[in-house]
């Protein structure tokens, strides 16, 4: 069980992370957590849900993981 809450904690935490980092990016994705049907297998292998976004969230999201162009030369 132990491995269980484990690998479930770490993927609270990186969840927790990247919902920081986002919000530094001035980025909100609502429904950012744990997929519950992957939490559901034995052992669990959670995965990441980062959900629907809008437009305008998809394109802040583009311009946060791409190099901007002065970093390009």
């Amino acid at each position: 069980m132990k491995a269980t809450t484990g690998a479930v904690g770490t993927a609270q935490e990186a969840v927790a992370e990247l919902r920081e980092a986002l919000a530094r990016a001035g980025i909100t994705l609502p429904s950012l957590g744990l997929d519950v049907v992957t939490l559901a297998a034995e052992p669990p292998r959670p995965l990441v849900e980062l959900g629907c976004c809008t437009v305008e969230t998809a394109r802040l999201l583009a311009a946060a993981v791409l190099p901007r162009e002065e970093s390009r030369s």
